[in-house]
């Protein structure tokens, strides 16, 4: 498998949790939301460092390897790097409690609806950016 091919599978993999963030938001299941957020941005990412020959490491945040190789990505995607990493690490920072929560911290509880919009929102604006510089299969 190329670089190539594997970074078209996360590209598909990023794009099947899109429409599983929409009925999860329907079933109010907001920390699911956020949780998959993370992991559709999570191969989004991964996909796009892929595609521009990168093997990105087995962490869930690489926001910062994305601005490591900024000149490596055309010009209109360098513009949103940073935005892009930005959104990487604020989703990584919940991915744990959206999923597990804590003895203080119910996920079902604390994440709002607007919580989870603003996850859907920020997965779709990686994913947008991830379909331009990934090639198609």
């Amino acid at each position: 498998m190329t670089n190539k091919s594997l970074a078209q599978s996360y590209l598909r993999k990023a794009s099947d949790r899109l429409d599983v963030l929409e009925l999860l938001l329907k079933k109010a299941a907001y920390s699911d939301v956020v949780r998959e957020a993370q992991e559709l941005v999570e191969l989004a990412l991964k996909g796009m460092l892929r595609s521009i020959g990168i093997e990105p490491p087995k962490l869930h945040d690489v926001g910062g390897l994305l601005l490591d190789h900024r000149e490596r990505f055309p010009q209109d995607i360098r513009d949103q790097l940073a935005e892009l990493a930005g959104i990487s690490k604020r989703l990584r920072k919940e991915r744990e409690l959206a999923f597990y929560g804590d003895i203080d911290f119910i996920p079902t509880e604390e994440y709002s609806l607007e919580d989870a919009r603003k996850a859907q929102q920020d997965a779709q604006r990686v994913l947008q950016a991830a379909r331009r510089v990934i090639p198609e299969a």
